[in-house]
C-alpha cells in the first residue's frame, strides 16, 4: 500500500473513532441531564417521554435521508418492518425496561457510580453464556469476572462510599442484568434488520411505553419547567447523535475496538457527575471503576462476538442503547 493509502486509512481510522468517542460521550451526558431534570420538578417517565420522542422523530429523518440516498433498508424482503406493533413492543418494551432501572438507580446514587455498575452488563453476558453451555470460562473471562467483582466491591465498600444507597446500587446492577438479557433479543432483531430500523424501533417503542404511563399518571407536563423540558429534549438530541455516531464509527474499526473505545462514556459521565451536579468522585469509585472498565476491555479483547450495545449487526448482538 502507497504512503498516501497509509494515510488514508489511519485517517478513516481516526475519524470513526472520534465518532464513537462522541457517541460515549452523548451516552454518558444522558445520567446527568436526567438529574438535572428530576431535580427540576419533572418526573422520570415525563423525561423519558420527550427524549425518546424527540429522538424518534430525528431518527425518522435521518433513516428516510439515508434510505434516499441508497442506504440499506431491511436485509430479507420477509421480515417485519421496524414498525411493526410486535418488533415496536420487543424492542421498545425491553430498551424502556432498561431504560427506567437504570435511570431510577439515580434517586439513589450518583451518575457516574451509578454508570460504571451498569457497564458490568459484559460480565453479565459472560456469565450468562457460560451458564448456557455458549462459551466456556476461560482463564481471561475469569480474570475479568474478579476484576469487575473487586470493582463493585471498591466502589461499595470504600470508606468514602458511606452515601451509596444498597436500594441505587441494585437498581443498577438490575438494569445491566436485564440488558445482558436483553442483548440475545436486540441481537436477533438486527440480523436482518440494518441498524438504523433496529433504532427506530427502539426510540418508537421506548417513547410509547413511556408516553402511555406519562399520561396514565399526567406527568408529561406536569411540573416541567424550562429546565426540566430543555434537559429532556436535549437527552433525545443526544441519543440520536449517540446512535448515528456509534454506527458510523463501527462500520470503520469493527465491534470490538468499538466497543472498547466506548468506555470512556463513564469517565465522562463521571466528569459531568462533578462539573454540572457537584457529586463525589471519591477514590474508591475511580478505583472500582477502573477495575470494571479494565474487566470490559479483557472480555472485548478475548470475545468471539461484541458485546457492547449497538454493536449486533456484526455479529447477532446489539450494541448499546444507553438507557
Amino acid at each position: 500500500m502507497t504512503l498516501t493509502g497509509d494515510s488514508s486509512v489511519r485517517g478513516r481510522t481516526t475519524r470513526a473513532t472520534l465518532f464513537v468517542v462522541l457517541s460515549a460521550c452523548c451516552f454518558g451526558s444522558l445520567g446527568p441531564l436526567t438529574v438535572i431534570a428530576l431535580e427540576n420538578g419533572a418526573r422520570l417517565e415525563g423525561v423519558q417521554s420527550w427524549r425518546y420522542g424527540v429522538s424518534a422523530l430525528l431518527l425518522l429523518a435521518y433513516a428516510s435521508r439515508h434510505r434516499a440516498s441508497g442506504g440499506a433498508g431491511p436485509r430479507d424482503g420477509g421480515v417485519r418492518p421496524w414498525y411493526h406493533p410486535r418488533t415496536l413492543l420487543v424492542a421498545g418494551g425491553g430498551q424502556a425496561a432498561v431504560a427506567t432501572l437504570a435511570l431510577l438507580a439515580l434517586r439513589w446514587i450518583p451518575a457516574a457510580t451509578a454508570s460504571f455498575l451498569f457497564y458490568t452488563f459484559p460480565v453479565w453476558v459472560t456469565l450468562l453464556t457460560a451458564m448456557r453451555g455458549i462459551e466456556r470460562l476461560t482463564g481471561a473471562r475469569i480474570v475479568a469476572l474478579l476484576l469487575a467483582v473487586g470493582g463493585i466491591v471498591a466502589m461499595v465498600g470504600a470508606p468514602d462510599a458511606g452515601s451509596l444507597h444498597p436500594t441505587g446500587v441494585a437498581l443498577a446492577l438490575a438494569a445491566a442484568l436485564l440488558y445482558a438479557l436483553y442483548i440475545p433479543v436486540l441481537g436477533a432483531l438486527q440480523q436482518r434488520r440494518s441498524p438504523a430500523d433496529v433504532a427506530l424501533a427502539m426510540s418508537v417503542g421506548a417513547g410509547i411505553c413511556f408516553l402511555a404511563w406519562s399520561l396514565a399518571t399526567g406527568a408529561l407536563g406536569d411540573r416541567l419547567n424550562l429546565i426540566a423540558l430543555g434537559a429532556s429534549i436535549l437527552q433525545g438530541v443526544l441519543s440520536t447523535f449517540a446512535f448515528i455516531g456509534f454506527l458510523a464509527g463501527l462500520s470503520q474499526i469493527g465491534p470490538v475496538r468499538t466497543a472498547i473505545t466506548s468506555t470512556v462514556e463513564p469517565f465522562w459521565t463521571t466528569l459531568l457527575g462533578v462539573l454540572l451536579l457537584s457529586q463525589p468522585a471519591g477514590t474508591g469509585m475511580l478505583a472500582g471503576g477502573a477495575c470494571i472498565m479494565a474487566a470490559v476491555v479483557v472480555l472485548q479483547r478475548v470475545a468471539k462476538a461484541p458485546l457492547h450495545s449497538s454493536t449486533a449487526r456484526e455479529a447477532g448482538h446489539p450494541g448499546h442503547p444507553a438507557p
